[in-house]
Parts: C-alpha cells; structure tokens; sequence
C-alpha cells in the first residue's frame, strides 16, 4: 500500500504505468509474466533479481510466433532494459504499436544441450489475424 501511495503521489516516477497495467500488457502480447524474484533468480542462476519472468506462453499469439519460451527471462525490447515489470510495460506497450520489434531474453537451452543457458533474440513480426 505505501508503494501505491508513493506512486500517486509521484506519478512521473513510473511513466504513469502500473504493474497491473504491465502485466495486462503481456498478456495482450502472449505471456504470462512476474517480476524475477530471489526464487527465479536462484533456479536460473542470475546475478541479480532483474528483468521479467515469463510463466506461459499463449498459443498463437505474438509471443509465441517469435519463439518466446516459457523459463525465460526477458532482459531488454526493442533495445530497451528491462529490468522490471515497471520497464517492461513501458517497453511493450511502445514496441506492440510498431509493426515489427525483437525481445531480448536469457532463457534455458534446448534438453540435451550442453551449453546451458543463453541470451537470444526474437523478432516479433506483425499482428497476424
């Protein structure tokens, strides 16, 4: 609740975007998504607790058509740093206007692959109908 009061109170501070709003936005966008916590930091051995946790992946959407996978953790849209659902909503919600955008995220191999984990990039193509 203070966090919220903090926020009324200085709205320039978040661009006026909520993590409500942010993660209304993933789903438009097709994914599930949380804020990367000590838990996900842990289980995908990241330095620091940054950037956004996708937990699905919605068929058929966006998401999905650019290869977004479910474990991963998106670091940057567009070449903007996401280092919280705060950035994130800001970041997707200026790259869903545009018609293409890639995602950058640091997510788990393929089974089998011995080099583990790894950052790639998705190129998110046009809306499709």
């Amino acid at each position: 609740m203070l966090l919220a009061a903090v926020a009324a109170a200085d709205p320039g501070s978040n661009g006026g975007m909520t993590v409500e709003e942010a993660i209304q936005l993933g789903e438009e966008f097709g994914i599930a998504v949380g804020e990367v916590d000590e838990e996900v930091q842990k289980e995908l051995k990241l330095q620091r607790p940054e950037g956004v946790a996708v937990f699905e992946v919605i068929g058929n959407s966006r998401a999905d058509y650019a290869g977004i996978k479910v474990r991963s953790v998106i670091k940057e849209i567009d070449k903007k740093e996401v280092r919280n659902l705060i950035d994130f909503g800001k970041a997707v919600k200026l790259a869903m206007k545009e018609c293409n955008f890639t995602v950058g995220t640091y997510e788990p191999a393929d089974p089998g692959d011995p080099v583990g984990w790894g950052v790639n990039f998705h190129f998110v193509g046009c809306k499709r109908d």
